[in-house]
């Protein structure tokens, strides 16, 4: 990559164009360190996968250079690659508490040992050769959440994180005077949060939402089954807090939930007697009005407890009527229709629902368009790097960055890969790394490619037909009819007249092959495949993935 000599590069391997798989590589001169190391949930075209991953190679190639990892707060999509990435590169992580008692858990589970840990706070400090790394605290939908700085020779590298600027939070508070103390140093670049870019105004305060929860409680007699994001603890601790002070028994359901509350506990973020909670078996044995279930599931996945409990699949906790369901979130984009069904199926119960349309018994962890400009106003960035988010997030942020006084030619709205070179004179691209995402299926990683998934997609949408021929190599016959085996594509009760058409075309097919003479079995497939293909489509509409299997007698 030819460029500035001795500059700075940036480069996303994940977290552009996208919400999911944060992951930002800073170099300079022989040193390089990792701001998030995150995953992304699959969509609805990702038929199996369980996780995309961003690609580590630029990582372990260089990974002499890399110093640290160095973590803004502890949500799936800014730790969850911590485990795939240290199978191959063995280096320190920094990060708050509460994530690094995240990570922990997760290198347990991947029965990966032997990773230093540094836990950081407002005012730690880590000194490298060439690049200085510091902190600043923020306010989002976790405790301990942090920016980071990046002081090299040629300037400040500013990364916020995901932040909002909450003036009443339930939590620990943004740390305004540090952030425009970095600002009257001078900011060379932004990286700055796009998530929520489009919505203009101020985010509600977490405080709205914990006097929402509070009338909730003071005024709704039957159980009250809280449903919200496992990782957010401060909203989880405004729960404790009125379940106590209106007398309710706390039961916490859900395996994450359970983990996330231990942790907040030994903590201090979550503070209640231990006589406050109830297990699962004592739910049925306490009065419906002394009783606040929380809860995983506000997206309505359907291995979560909210939808066991709505489908009437979890062991312990059936709906009554009287219940309310209170969902804490709003969906993400994607889950409409899952949170939809979960929410018709609680109704037929007999249960109520109160979501953030009718309370605000949510708030986004990340700021909107007025938060956005106050980070780059207190930064006032040379350039301007827009993160962690879509496309259309991103150029949204840019507009706004603009109306702040950054020029337009000092913006930059990159793809993964994309290495973006700077100095203190000036900015440039130079060159792109390897960022395909790399997908994790099972215990499998980066062995799922986009022939796999076409392969997924096709199955799902369109079915599978399996034609077994059985054909006498020496006598150059065929040794019985074509046996025909459908999955997904047609009924076969329904469909015999169908399948008659096919095996005689199948049937013709192979005669006709023979009779030209042999000419291997892979070119026999792919003209038994030429053949169905077009009849197959021409008579239902539909092109099912077709294979044929050939035994040699």
């Amino acid at each position: 990559m030819n460029g500035i000599k001795n500059g700075i590069k940036i480069v996303a391997l994940g977290g552009l164009g996208e919400i999911g798989k944060n992951t930002y590589v800073i170099e300079y001169k022989n040193e390089m360190v990792l701001v998030d190391c995150g995953i992304k949930f699959p969509d609805n075209e990702l038929f199996g996968i369980d996780y995309v991953l961003a690609d580590y190679t630029y990582l372990k190639r260089n990974q002499e250079k890399l110093k640290g990892i160095f973590i803004t707060h502890g949500h799936e999509d800014h730790i969850g690659g911590i485990p795939f990435l240290l199978r191959d590169v063995r280096v320190p992580v920094y990060g708050g508490d509460f994530a690094v008692e995240l990570m922990k858990g997760k290198l347990e589970e991947h029965r990966i040992k032997g990773v230093e840990f540094q836990k950081i706070d407002n005012d730690t400090v880590v000194q490298f050769d060439h690049i200085k790394i510091r902190f600043f605290r923020t306010t989002h939908s976790i405790a301990d959440s942090f920016g980071v700085v990046i002081t090299t020779d040629e300037g400040n590298i500013v990364h916020t994180g995901d932040f909002k600027f909450d003036l009443t939070p339930t939590g620990r508070e943004t740390d305004f005077y540090k952030i425009a103390e970095i600002g009257r140093e001078g900011v060379l670049c932004l990286l700055s949060d796009s998530t929520n870019s489009e919505i203009p105004g101020f985010s509600i305060s977490e405080k709205r939402v914990g006097e929402a929860i509070a009338d909730i409680f003071r005024t709704v007699d039957g159980r009250i089954i809280f449903a919200t994001f496992a990782s957010n603890i401060d909203r989880i601790q405004q729960v404790v807090k009125s379940s106590v002070e209106y007398k309710r028994k706390i039961a916490i359901i859900g395996r994450s939930m359970e983990k996330t509350i231990e942790i907040g506990r030994k903590l201090g973020y979550i503070v209640a007697p231990e006589s406050a909670f109830i297990s699962v078996n004592e739910i049925g044995r306490t009065p419906s009005k002394d009783v606040t279930i929380i809860c995983t599931g506000s997206q309505g996945e359907p291995m979560a407890a909210l939808s066991r409990i709505a489908n009437g699949n979890h062991r312990h906790v059936k709906i009554i009527r009287g219940d309310t369901f209170i969902f804490s979130s709003s969906p993400i984009p994607g889950n409409e229709i899952s949170v939809n069904r979960v929410t018709d199926l609680i109704y037929r119960a007999g249960g109520n629902v109160i979501h953030h349309k009718i309370s605000e018994i949510h708030t986004s962890g990340h700021g909107k368009q007025e938060e956005q400009k106050l980070m780059i106003r207190l930064l006032n960035p040379k350039y301007f790097f827009p993160i962690h988010g879509e496309y259309h997030m991103l150029q949204a942020h840019v507009k706004l960055a603009v109306d702040c006084g950054v020029p337009t030619d000092n913006c930059f709205i990159l793809d993964n890969g994309d290495v973006l070179e700077l100095s203190s004179q000036r900015a440039q691209m130079v060159g792109k790394i390897p960022a395909q995402p790399v997908y994790v299926d099972g215990s499998g990683i980066g062995d799922i490619g986009n022939i796999v998934l076409r392969d997924r997609r096709i199955l799902s949408q369109e079915g599978l037909i399996i034609i077994t021929m059985n054909i006498d190599r020496k006598e150059k016959k065929l040794i019985n009819r074509p046996a025909i085996v459908t999955r997904g594509f047609v009924y076969v009760r329904e469909s015999g007249e169908l399948l008659k058409e096919l095996e005689e075309l199948i049937l013709d097919n192979i005669m006709s092959q023979l009779s030209e003479g042999m000419k291997g079995w892979t070119e026999m497939k792919k003209r038994v495949i030429e053949d169905t293909q077009p009849f197959l489509f021409q008579k239902t509409g539909r092109r099912p993935m077709i294979l044929p299997i050939i035994m040699e007698i």
